[in-house]
């Protein structure tokens, strides 16, 4: 990599939270193709970013955050794009915003925050699959062992892997 690159590069990590950022810069800090990001202003109003000559366009911090959950509900937590407009409509998004602020988890099994995991009316069949069995309704005793012993299976796999990986990035 040439001095440029790198020192642009730098810039970009050392760059104040606070300030404007640009659609490739929000794109690499949200690890999504810069084209999903206008896909989605045109499906979310509550996206404004300021745009500039030529049409260079600048997210706000706010913005940045609104991104940030709108890919969770997406990504993580299995919804559609319908869903989460009608989340944005309710308000619901801000509602759980502080718990939507952390990055994004990688793995949906840990257990939810408290804040998060309070059960909500109107629970989509995909989102039901991702809470903890002692907090899905309808399911007998026994029910809800089978899937608390899979749930602890799958988090064991996934600490097997995570073991794998970090062996392998310590070589």
């Amino acid at each position: 990599m040439s001095e440029a690159e790198e020192s642009a590069g730098g810039r970009r990590a050392n760059k104040r939270a606070a300030v404007f950022r640009t659609i490739g810069e929000v794109a690499e800090t949200l690890d999504l193709p810069a084209h999903v990001l206008r896909f989605w202003e045109s499906k979310f109003p509550q996206l404004k970013p300021l745009k500039r000559g030529g049409g260079r366009r600048y997210y706000r911090p706010e913005d940045v955050a609104l991104l940030s959950r709108i890919r969770q509900c997406l990504y993580q937590e299995g919804y559609t794009i319908r869903g989460v407009q009608k989340l944005l409509a309710e308000g619901a998004l801000d509602a759980v915003g502080a718990a939507a602020e952390a990055a994004p988890s990688l793995f949906p099994l840990d257990p939810l925050p408290a804040a998060a995991a309070a059960p909500r009316a109107a629970r989509s069949p995909r989102r039901a699959a991702a809470m903890p069995p002692a907090a899905v309704p309808g399911l007998s005793a026994a029910e809800k062992a089978t899937l608390e012993g899979a749930r602890r299976d799958l988090l064991a796999v996934r600490d097997m892997l995570g073991a794998l990986l970090h062996g392998r990035s310590g070589s």
